[in-house]
């Protein structure tokens, strides 16, 4: 039996990984998990599966939930995150915190000498210099749950000595993918939130909404491939049933398809090397698909993917920039404080005005990653004062 450790658990990652969890209980075993503020969604899980060590962000809720279920201990805060990230009898930490929060339980647990599942992208997007040289000091594995880096990891097997002509990297193009740059001005939150293809967290689907989200994954793709910017292509392909595809030196593409259920790339990740059925999974019937489409993005429409490839071809201290600019301008969008192609102009402001850093320290990226969201919040602060 695999015992695991899941980062974010209420959330839509880690909300599927319990369900894998649920019904395979003779494979898998969630010794530790963490949530943040959502205790309602925690309650239920921990009512539905057995954990030990659970950790949530406030010191208050621990202690009433302590009360509540004193069968388990609970822990909070950054401290907490960092020992339920290290339990000595845990195999494997799936990370499915969203955003830069991920990055120190990542690097704690690497150094613990657990195997990682990563579903944050910012771990490797802001710190991938750091993360793969600890990998290979640590001799564990990294094992992507992204469908798109699963996709990939997937169609390598067997290939691992093979020359990587190309990632072809697919993505839905988010909820408003057939819309033209001025059909953006004024798009509400609401509109954001409606994705035609995956149940995904708000944040993940507002970046969706930017290609913020595909941006982030071509810097993620670099560092689990070891391969430069030149050869990762996205690709709009709004069906999603090609995940993602790689090229080979002979022209050989082998792509991993299916029904997007991102239960398969978690499964995937606990099982690998082995596949195992995937309980109420939905098998792929091409013959119903009529047809797939794919088109290359426009970098003048999606301004935010160009963003992402400038700030991860800069590399450094750029794509921690950006990642805190569009975490930060991302949350004003939602909170109704800024509109919708403001979050891309805010992330390019931010990456104007940084002073760049070739070789960042893990201190140095937890301080730009902070100077980034102060500084988005204070031109949304300015730009509100010039207009009241």
């Amino acid at each position: 039996m695999k015992k695991i450790t899941v980062l974010g658990v209420t959330g839509s990652i880690g909300v599927q990984t319990v369900d894998v969890v649920y019904h395979n209980p003779n494979d898998y075993m969630i010794v530790g998990m963490s949530a943040g503020h959502n205790i309602s969604k925690l309650e239920e899980i921990i009512e539905k599966i057995p954990v030990q060590v659970v950790c949530v962000i406030e010191k208050n809720d621990a202690e009433i939930l302590a009360k509540k279920y004193p069968y388990i201990r609970f822990v909070y805060g950054q401290a907490g995150l960092i020992e339920i990230a290290t339990l000595s009898d845990v195999e494997i930490v799936l990370n499915a915190i969203v955003g830069f929060a991920g990055l120190i339980p990542t690097i704690e647990a690497i150094r613990h000498h657990k195997d990682i599942a990563l579903a944050n992208k910012e771990t490797l997007v802001v710190a991938g210099h750091i993360i793969t040289k600890l990998v290979k000091e640590y001799q564990v594995r990294l094992l992507p749950v992204d469908s798109e880096h699963s996709a990939i990891f997937q169609s390598l097997q067997g290939n691992q000595n093979n020359k990587i002509k190309r990632i072809l990297l697919t993505a839905s193009g988010g909820s408003f993918r057939d819309k033209t740059r001025e059909e953006l001005v004024g798009v509400s939150v609401k509109e954001a939130l409606n994705h035609p293809n995956w149940s995904m967290g708000a944040k993940i689907t507002i970046d969706s909404a930017t290609l913020f989200n595909k941006g982030l994954e071509v810097m993620e793709a670099k560092w689990l491939f070891d391969v430069d910017y030149d050869k990762i292509e996205v690709l709009i392909h709004p069906e999603s049933i090609l995940h993602s595809a790689v090229e080979f030196e002979d022209t050989s593409i082998i792509g991993q398809m299916g029904m997007p259920d991102m239960r398969l790339p978690i499964q995937y990740a606990l099982t690998y090397p082995l596949r195992k059925p995937l309980i109420k999974g939905e098998s792929l019937d091409l013959t119903k698909m009529g047809q797939l489409t794919f088109k290359k993005p426009d970098f003048k429409r999606f301004r935010a993917l160009k963003l992402a490839y400038d700030a991860g071809i800069k590399g450094g201290s750029m794509p921690c920039v950006l990642n805190g600019a569009n975490e930060e301008a991302n949350l004003a969008f939602r909170n109704g404080q800024i509109e919708f192609l403001d979050i891309e102009r805010l992330v390019e402001e931010a990456m104007n005005a940084h002073d760049w850093i070739e070789n960042p320290s893990v201190q140095q990226l937890l301080d730009i990653d902070r100077w980034a969201r102060d500084y988005v919040i204070k031109k949304i602060g300015e730009s509100h004062a010039d207009n009241n």
